[in-house]
Order: C-alpha cells, then structure tokens, then sequence
C-alpha cells in the first residue's frame, strides 16, 4: 500500500470516528441533574445490554450469563470483547467507565474495517480511486430508505428499511454504535484476503485460519456467512474449465486448503454448538432469537442502485477470473437470495458482508464505462444518494442526543436507586421490574431480572404476564408474597413504568422492606412474610 493510500484511509478514519461521536457527546453533555445520558442514540436496549455484559466481565466473570434471565445457566464463551473490556473498569462510577470503553472499543473498530475493507477491494480494483470509492460506499452507503421515509412510508410490509435496523445488510450502522460488528466485518474481510492470496499456490492461509479464529471470539454467528462463501466460491472454481492435466489432484489441493484454513474457527465453533445443544437456557434463547428476512422487495429497494453497475462489473471479473479469486464478490453477492431466506432462525444475519462485495463490483463496472456527460458524474451521484440515510441516521442520533428523554436517557432519580441497588444487593440478585426498568437496571447493577432484552429472557411472555399481573392493584398481597418467595426474588423496584401495569402501592406490603426512595422511585426488599397476612380493609387487594 503506497502512502498516499495510508494517509487516505488515516484521514477518512478520522472523519468517521469524529461524526459518529458527536452525537454521543452531544448526550454526555446534554445529561443534567434530572436525565442521566445510557451512552447509546439509537439501539438502545441493545445498548443497555451490552454495558451489562461489561459489567459481568467488571464483577469478575469470564463465562456469560446474562442477567436478563432467572433461568439456571452454565455459562458459556460469548461476548468475549465484552466481558474483557469490562475488566478495565473498577472504583466509582463504573458505569460511566464501562460507556468510556466501549465506544473507545467503537474508535478503535473503525479504522480496522475502512483498512480491511480498502485492502480487500485492492484485490479486484486496481485504481486507488476506485478503491476509496467502493471503501466509501461499503461504510457509508445505505438504500432507498431516506426517500420513503420522505414519502411517510415509515414501515413498508411490516418492516423498516434494511439500513434502519440491519447493521449486516449495509455497514454504517455497526460503524455507528455497533462495534462488535464492526471488527466482526474487518475480521472477515481480512481473513478472506488471505485466503484469496493464499489461492495462487493452494496451500492453507494460516493468516486467514487465524482471522477466522478471531471471528469465532468475536461473532461466530459471522462465520455461517464465512463458511457459505467459501464452499460456494470453492464449488464455482472446482467447476472452471482447466488446462491443468491433474484436476482431480488441484481440486483436492484447494479443499484440503480450505478445510484446514476454517479448521480452528470450525472446532470453536462446534464446541459452542455443542453448548447449545446440551444447555437448557442456550436451547430457549435459541428458540426466542427469531432474525428473519423482511420482504424480498425490502432487499431488492436497498440494493437496487447498484445492481446494474455491480453486473457490469460481475461481467468484467467474470472475464478476468483466470484463477478463479476474482469470482468470490460475485458468488458473495449472488448468494444473497440464498442466505437471506436459508430456512434458519437467524437468515436475516447471514448475508453479513454482501454489501462490500456489491460495492466492489459497482466500482469494477462503472470504472470500466467511458465517461460521457452525465456518466461521469454517475459515481458521485450513486454515492450521494446511497448515503443519504445515513446521514439521516446521524442526524437523528443528534436529535436525540440534544433532546433528553427515555430510553437513550433515564430519569436521575431512578438511576440513584440503580446504584442504591448496585451497593446492597449480591451480583446475580433476583429484581422483580417492568420490562422498560429491567433492560437499564442490569446496565447500572450486576443483578438479574425476568424480563428486559428479548431474546436473552426466558419465556419473555410468560413472565410479562407474571409482572403485569403482580403489580396489578386487584392481585392479593398473599398472592403477592408467595410468588416472590417461590420465584427467589430479593427486591421490588417500584416506579413509574411499574405503576403503568398497576396501581398497587407497595409501601404498604408487610413483606416489604423500603431501602431507598427517590422522588417516584423507591427499591424495596423481600423480607420473610409473617405467618398470616391479612389484606387490609378496602384495599382493594
């Protein structure tokens, strides 16, 4: 890479890093003495979960197990940049540490995929402006979404947008407050460049086995994609005509090489699956952790821009494609219909990373056009309009950030109560919240709740009913106390999203303790209920 390319890649780094972070700034200083900032603009409970991952790795654990659930858990290797990073927190305010390190965790991600994106494109663009093009469309692009939102077509068969809601389908919004993502995307565009260099002599890539080691750490989900791409790449080549006169003995030399070059990913990744089939909870998460594909039309309006200019290019590669590598952004991107819709729980993750390939073709196919009158300005156009909504993406973020409100902010007072917890309670306590309570309160307390992330609570249904019904005013406190006793709960935060389920008012509880009030907030402790409890007259209850 000459240095001209190094200075690109450094300076649009640095102009990524600094409008992502503004509106995060933008929070921090916009909390106040009545809104405490969660650290996150948009994905918010998403957010919220993942400082609780931190905070589980801040209290010492090494395994996860999500404090989302009152399930017995074994505990299992996941979130491993997570867990880790909470381990550099300690002291006072360990949240505001745990929100610090993850988006520095967010900086440190992005210069990894704008350089691993580039170096990827560099293997089938052989202009640097082409590469910086197709760089730029890669991070910043996104689909027609910003023209129906201008057209009040918020949802359109059911569903958002792609780029509104799926960080696979496109790239900024794992740039943007996805960091995981992020390096999951640089880790599989590094280990797949190595793999294409590695083809000219057939041997094993350690340095792609390696990447993809990463990537199991990291997101192994990502390595479904990994695997998909390279058996079909691998099935397309073994197909190519050869002027070789042992094409049995290449081809076996190439599945040899791939086999050990996803080898270590692949036993990390059957060991967790192994995990998933032996462990109750792991099997209930699984069940619940629905991702499914929007319509077909959805793709078709996020990617429909460039389809003409990525087939000019498939063709040019195509015909370019002597050793075969030059076939693997046309196979990734072709494959798209195929792993959006794979009869899976989790299609919608799949065609992680298409979106460079699509990108990459576009520029083969526009560089490869003569500029005539409009046609010049057709790149620059194509990048305007594909970034579009992400700019409407910051903005928003922006609008948020300077506007306190839940759910990218909490109420003060309740946040006092979280920390009053955080200090009392033993890690791993069981609270009983509302959903809204629980999904912030183990960002702030290292405690567990029934409910608050979808997929991670167990029998999310069931247990809405459950605290719907226990905080409703008609439920008798007899009731009341011995579902706390049976279900093992230590605490009852009470507060405004709790007094939506019901008007109960637990003050008067005998089998309550108050530990701490705070203007509509108060925490109380489970204490033994006494051998009678009558309901006190007119109490409704």
């Amino acid at each position: 890479m000459k240095s001209a390319e190094a200075r690109w890649l450094f300076a649009f780094s640095a102009i990524l890093v600094a409008i992502t972070t503004l509106p995060y700034l933008a929070g921090y200083f916009s909390a106040s003495a009545d809104w405490r900032f969660t650290g996150f603009v948009f994905g918010v409970e998403d957010g919220n979960s993942y400082i609780a991952k931190m905070l589980l790795g801040a209290k010492g654990s090494w395994l996860f197990r999500t404090p989302y659930t009152l399930e017995p858990q074994g505990g299992v290797l996941a979130f491993v940049p997570y867990m880790l990073l909470g381990k550099l927190a300690g002291g006072e305010a360990v949240h505001e540490q745990l929100v610090a390190l993850y988006h520095a965790f967010r900086v440190v991600s992005i210069p990894l995929v704008v350089v691993a994106t580039y170096r990827f494109a560099s293997l089938f663009l052989a202009e640097p402006a082409w590469r910086r093009w197709a760089t730029l469309l890669a991070t910043l692009g996104g689909g027609a979404g910003w023209a129906l939102l201008a057209l009040g077509k918020v949802r359109l068969w059911g569903d958002l947008p792609l780029e509104f809601y799926s960080p696979e389908s496109f790239g900024f919004l794992s740039i943007f407050g996805l960091p995981h993502l992020a390096l999951a995307r640089a880790m599989m565009l590094f280990g797949l460049e190595h793999y294409l260099r590695s083809m000219s002599d057939g041997t094993m890539s350690w340095k792609a086995g390696a990447w993809f080691l990463g990537l199991a750490l990291v997101h192994p989900l990502a390595l479904i994609s990994v695997y998909a791409v390279l058996g079909l790449h691998l099935g397309v080549v073994l197909l190519l005509p050869s002027h070789s006169d042992d094409r049995r003995r290449w081809g076996l030399v190439r599945v040899k090489a791939v086999a050990l070059t996803i080898l270590p990913s692949a036993c990390l990744l059957a060991l967790t699956a192994l995990r998933l089939a032996t462990d109750p909870f792991l099997q209930v998460w699984a069940a619940q952790n629905q991702i499914r594909s929007p319509h077909p039309l959805h793709y078709l309006l996020a990617y429909g821009a460039v389809l003409i200019p990525a087939a000019l290019g498939a063709l040019g590669q195509a015909r370019l494609a002597a050793g075969g590598y030059r076939l693997l952004p046309l196979v990734w991107a072709g494959a798209v219909p195929l792993l959006a819709y794979a009869p899976l729980a989790i299609q919608r993750r799949l065609p992680d990373g298409a979106w460079v390939a699509l990108a990459i073709m576009a520029a083969a196919g526009l560089a490869g056009r003569r500029p005539r009158r409009l046609a010049a300005a057709l790149p620059t156009l194509l990048l305007a309009y594909s970034m579009l909504s992400s700019l409407l993406l910051l903005t928003g973020g922006l609008q948020v950030s300077l506007n306190p409100a839940e759910p990218a902010f909490r109420p003060a007072d309740e946040v006092r109560l979280f920390e009053r917890l955080a200090q009392d309670a033993d890690q791993g306590s069981p609270v009983i919240a509302s959903y809204a309570t629980g999904n912030a309160l183990p960002a702030w307390a290292a405690v567990s709740v029934a409910a608050g992330l979808g997929p991670e609570s167990a029998h999310l249904d069931d247990w809405l009913a459950k605290i719907a019904h226990f905080f409703a005013s008609e439920t008798p406190d007899r009731e009341r106390a011995q579902f706390l006793r049976s279900e093992g709960f230590r605490f009852v935060f009470a507060g405004p999203h709790e007094r939506e389920l019901g008007a109960w008012e637990p003050a008067s509880a005998s089998f309550l303790s108050l530990r701490a009030q705070a203007g509509e907030y108060a925490l109380y402790a489970v204490v033994e209920p006494h051998a009678r409890i009558e309901p006190a007259a007119g109490s409704g209850r």
